[in-house]
């Protein structure tokens, strides 16, 4: 496989984390998570968005910023393989959503000092889920900040992602999870070691995983 560096996309509740240390443990590669748990302002956040919105965004960015250029200062990126499961941009895209126009043009002037300094995956993966089937997930992972999260706000999420995926030739690996199930059904998973193994162009290619392959 030629790609060193992995990413794992999607949006709330669509897996991320799940398939990242899947293919970490099957590669013996490094592994970088999204520490949310540790941001003060996200249970906040959900309970008054307006107020903490702000705060949210750059803590996230600056945790964000600090775990890959640890990883870009520490790692062999032509003999260590590292898989993430979320892409830096999605600081961006969050903040777009979540603050008002003014804040959101602050914060993009951050983000673009910030983002030419660190290494840009090889390979995207992206985890395209129906809001139901991430309103299950949501549900059963059973944090209880997330509890309250509306399909409207789902349904943001999903269209920015679409949005920045079809302007920006980031190389995609599309996956549509609505069959999937890495975890409980082994062939899935091979079937994506299997599309690893290709080299893709920039832009979006589409995998298709399901029970009935």
């Amino acid at each position: 496989m030629n790609y060193r560096f992995i990413t794992i996309e999607g949006n709330i509740g669509a897996g991320k984390t799940t398939l990242a240390h899947m293919l970490a443990r099957h590669f013996n590669a490094r592994l970088i998570l999204e520490a949310f748990a540790d941001n003060p302002f996200l249970p906040k956040f959900y309970e008054k968005p307006r107020e903490y919105a702000f705060p949210l965004e750059l803590f996230f960015m600056a945790e964000r910023y600090k775990q890959l250029k640890e990883m870009l200062q520490t790692q062999d990126l032509f003999s260590d393989l590292v898989v993430s499961d979320y892409l830096f941009v999605k600081s961006l895209l969050f903040a777009k959503i979540n603050l008002p126009e003014e804040e959101y043009n602050l914060y993009q002037k951050l983000f673009d000092i910030i983002n030419p300094q660190l290494v840009q995956p090889d390979l995207l993966i992206y985890l395209n889920a129906p809001v139901s089937r991430l309103q299950e997930n949501i549900r059963k992972r059973n944090r209880s900040y997330e509890q309250q999260i509306g399909d409207d706000y789902l349904e943001k999420v999903q269209r920015m992602y679409t949005q920045y995926l079809r302007q920006h030739a980031v190389r995609t690996l599309m996956i549509d999870t609505t069959k999937t199930d890495f975890l409980g059904e082994p062939a899935h998973f091979q079937l994506l070691l299997q599309a690893l193994e290709k080299d893709y162009a920039p832009g979006i290619h589409y995998l298709e995983v399901n029970s009935e392959k």
